[in-house]
């Protein structure tokens, strides 16, 4: 199938996963391909930004109940091939650990997404391998190295989200009142640009307005529901 040509393998195996022996894979849905239909409920696997995806979700949303799928690495195990494939491949385990709030990296492209009814978001909490090879650039993220294949090991929790207010709500009682992206970043142990994105996303989707300034820092408030 031409839209399997460039999955890497976390994407087939969470497709296999919510496809189950009833569903249906790689289906042609109102001019566009997509990932699932199960239980007649479009199913759509996205492992990077959702801005890509605005005009289809839009389109698809109209006629049919869609759940987004975003995976988060929770534990994650570092895997580097050696270009010499005689040469046993070195793992070990990163100590980075995901959360469900690392989702805003992608919800950041696009978020008035979750106000539309039909639409629905699964953060699935997984454990990985991240597989990377040699590519013989030198810049310090790269070291030389690049990720080449996410594999699914074992799926540890799905959250569901309905909105951006449930997102929210999830931080709620960690927020004095008023908060900044600081204090976001502080309920969310996170960096603050992820508090940023929180704060953006927020913000659009009317869950939180801004209220002031501390010097150059904006300051929110919970919006009137």
């Amino acid at each position: 199938m031409i839209g399997e040509l460039n999955e890497r393998s976390l994407h087939r195996a969470l497709k296999a996963r919510y496809a189950g022996a009833d569903g249906a894979t790689e289906q042609s849905v109102d001019g566009f391909v997509v990932d699932v239909i199960a239980g007649g409920r479009i199913i759509e696997i996205h492992t990077s930004g959702f801005g890509r995806l605005g005009r289809k979700l839009e389109r698809l949303a109209e006629r049919h109940p869609v759940t987004l799928v975003y995976p988060v690495a929770r534990d994650r195990h570092i895997v580097k091939t050696a270009a010499d494939p005689d040469t046993p491949a070195k793992r070990r385990k990163s100590p980075r650990h995901g959360s469900v709030y690392d989702v805003f990296h992608a919800l950041a492209g696009l978020p008035a997404m979750l106000a539309h009814p039909n639409i629905t978001l699964d953060v699935v909490m997984t454990v990985e391998d991240e597989v990377r090879a040699p590519d013989g650039r030198t810049g310090w993220r790269r070291r030389g190295w690049s990720r080449r294949d996410r594999r699914l090991l074992d799926v540890v929790e799905t959250c569901t989200i309905t909105s951006m207010a449930d997102l929210f709500d999830m931080l709620d009682a960690d927020l004095p009142e008023p908060f900044t992206t600081m204090d976001l970043a502080a309920a969310m142990k996170s960096t603050r640009r992820l508090g940023q994105l929180a704060a953006y996303c927020f913000r659009e989707a009317g869950v939180t307005e801004i209220c002031g300034k501390n010097g150059n820092t904006r300051v929110y408030r919970r919006a009137a529901r």
